[in-house]
């Protein structure tokens, strides 16, 4: 009789053990399927949104960690599981992180700054952001910082790329003159005289604030207090700049034509080396718009112009894109871009910056990239929320 009723009582207890197992891995699994969805939702390219979040069992309860720049991502998740009736202890890091101690913007000081996908010399070269440049600031780990760019960007850089900067300092900064580097590259100098030592190299696109003018030169300070004349006809006025710069067919043609010959550099986005996508977001820039970092993602922005090869209803400065087509075990892959810049030619930088011609008989005929082309798309006169035009957007100033 107490042999059947302990064989009962193990029954039973091995009974519960299963339910109770079967619960928590329907728990588990309900807590996974919550994370995911959220990252879908509010993080689902991880280039350009921050939401490492993950979780593990404590007891009755769970013990959510990580860390997010998405405090929305974070509250949505946390009511979805208070709905669910699932116990959690919340660990996640909401950045900026607070040992930044307010300083959660910062300025490019150098000519350029080399952005890495992890914080150390020898990580990838992810993108470049040229001097003048406003960054958010999310966190520090040693001599690195996690930035996130205009684009909204994420990468590392190592103090000596960037100034840190309070909220009411960049507000600041924002409300002084400025001037724009027009050259392809060049130097500051230390007096209004081009003989005068070397401040530093400058390449287009980099910003200054202005001091005064002296004769045939700007008087300039960098992010870093450092002060440098800079030579009037390689540069001008921001605001003027601003005012007359307007991406347009011939303006995209001759941006992208000053930089014929420039070398190809995996992650360059500077009139120091490029990779493709890279030359295609200067060229922009240099006539008024923040565009999109990588090819994967400048193709999701503009207006469909093609996707069959007729290339004669593309127009100059639209951006062509290149890949894997889709099939029904693999998804698309876009791999290249480049920019149209008519009579059946596009300019992109692969191995150095070059004109490729899509046309058979021509002798700069492309036959890998026009086998492997996927579509084109206009980003001229686009309205997209990817796209940022500096007259509507002041990135540079208030």
């Amino acid at each position: 009789m107490n042999k059947n009723i302990l064989k009962i009582i193990l029954i039973c207890f091995g009974l519960f053990f299963l339910a109770a197992c079967k619960h928590n891995a329907e728990k588990v699994d309900l807590l996974s399927g919550k994370l995911e969805a959220i990252k879908v939702k509010y993080a689902p390219d991880k280039r350009v949104a921050l939401f490492n979040v993950e979780f593990e069992k404590e007891k009755e309860t769970y013990l959510l960690k990580g860390e997010s720049d998405l405090p929305e991502a974070v509250a949505d998740l946390k009511e979805k599981l208070k709905a669910e009736n699932i116990n959690f202890i919340d660990s996640i890091h909401i950045l900026p992180s607070k040992n930044l101690n307010g300083k959660t913007f910062g300025l490019v000081t150098i000519s350029v700054a080399n952005l890495r996908s992890n914080p150390k010399h020898s990580a990838e070269l992810a993108t470049q952001a040229t001097l003048g440049t406003p960054v958010k600031v999310l966190k520090k780990e040693g001599n690195w910082s996690l930035i996130q760019t205009p684009d909204k960007y994420l990468a590392w850089v190592d103090d000596g790329g960037i100034i840190p900067m309070s909220s009411e300092e960049m507000s600041t900064w924002k409300s002084h003159p400025k001037i724009i580097y027009t050259n392809i590259v060049g130097s500051t100098y230390s007096e209004p005289d081009s003989q005068s030592q070397v401040v530093s190299d400058i390449v287009a696109g980099s910003i200054l604030e202005l001091l005064e003018e002296e004769k045939d030169f700007f008087k300039v300070k960098y992010p870093d207090d450092r002060i440098a004349f800079v030579i009037k006809n390689e540069a001008q006025l921001y605001d003027d700049w601003l005012k007359n710069t307007k991406p347009t067919a011939e303006s995209l043609i001759a941006t992208s034509k000053k930089l014929m010959g420039l070398p190809y550099l995996w992650g360059g986005t500077s009139t120091k080396g490029v990779d493709c996508s890279g030359f295609t977001k200067t060229v922009y820039f240099l006539n008024g718009m923040v565009i999109p970092r990588d090819a994967s993602q400048q193709v999701n922005t503009g207006q469909l112009t093609d996707e069959t090869k007729k290339f004669d209803q593309l127009q100059p400065g639209d951006l062509l894109f290149f890949g894997r087509k889709a099939t029904d075990s693999t998804i698309e892959k876009v791999v290249h871009v480049g920019m149209w810049i008519g009579n059946n030619e596009f300019i992109h930088s692969s191995g150095k910056v070059r004109i490729s011609s899509i046309d058979k008989n021509s002798p700069n005929f492309d036959s890998d990239n026009l086998n492997r082309y996927l579509r084109s798309k206009r980003i001229i006169n686009s309205e997209d929320d990817a796209l940022l035009n500096l007259i509507k957007t002041p990135v540079f100033k208030d």
